[in-house]
């Protein structure tokens, strides 16, 4: 509680502008902050928690989203029906697969790129399509060289960082 409320207290510039915002004394803040108290009454509980997610949560997913986009990546889970358009004779009847997979930073960039400028739904879609075939089916480049991967009928598409 200390830490999270310690964020919410450097953001407001102090403890005065916190205890304004939450309907409390300053004594009583400055208490939360060293810890001097550990269980605030439910509807303290409730406004502390409100203003905690206003204002730390933003950036905690902004730090997330630039490590991934630089350094760790991300986690695609779905379950969806890729098909593929690949040289003749290649077996590329569509079905439906389960994927989790990493991916790589420069494909985590792209996506939040992406997103950050509003594209649609079927272009960042698209985005996951191409980073899937990349990672997945041609394994890096290792492999079935020139598969385009379509993602269509999707069940559910996940993200974690």
């Amino acid at each position: 509680m200390a830490d999270t409320l310690g964020v919410v207290v450097r953001q407001l510039n102090g403890t005065r502008a916190v205890a304004g915002a939450l309907g409390v004394s300053q004594r009583t803040v400055e208490r939360y902050v060293k810890d001097q108290i550990r269980r605030p009454r439910p509807d303290l509980a409730r406004r502390l928690e409100d203003a905690v997610r206003a204002r730390w949560r933003p950036r905690v997913r902004a730090q997330a989203r630039r490590r991934a986009a630089t350094r760790t990546g991300l986690v695609v889970d779905t379950r969806a029906r890729f098909g593929f358009t690949a040289a003749p004779g290649t077996t590329d009847d569509a079905r439906l697969r389960h994927l989790t997979r990493a991916l790589p930073p420069q494909h985590a960039a792209r996506l939040f790129d992406a997103q950050d400028t509003g594209a649609t739904e079927q272009r960042l879609r698209d985005l996951a399509a191409e980073a899937l075939g990349e990672v997945y089916f041609r394994d890096g480049g290792r492999r079935a060289s020139g598969l385009e991967v379509q993602f269509t009928d999707v069940e559910h598409v996940e993200f974690d960082l």
